[in-house]
């Protein structure tokens, strides 16, 4: 998971977005979280590069 975040807003019509958000309560997932993958999955499968950092530090013994 990426440490920062940026807001990205997207508008869709009333109908689209009420239908994402039954499908999204179905499967226990948020709309965010979907989006999320669908953009990883476009990056990938587009080759695109881009750099993310862990949220989660190791503490050294």
């Amino acid at each position: 998971m990426e440490s920062k975040t940026a807001r990205l807003t997207v508008l869709i019509d009333p109908a689209k977005k009420a239908a994402l958000e039954e499908l999204c309560a179905a499967q226990d997932l948020t709309p965010s979280q979907v989006v999320r993958q669908l953009i990883r999955g476009y990056l990938a499968e587009h080759g695109a590069s881009y750099n993310t950092q862990a949220t989660v530090s190791k503490k050294e013994s």
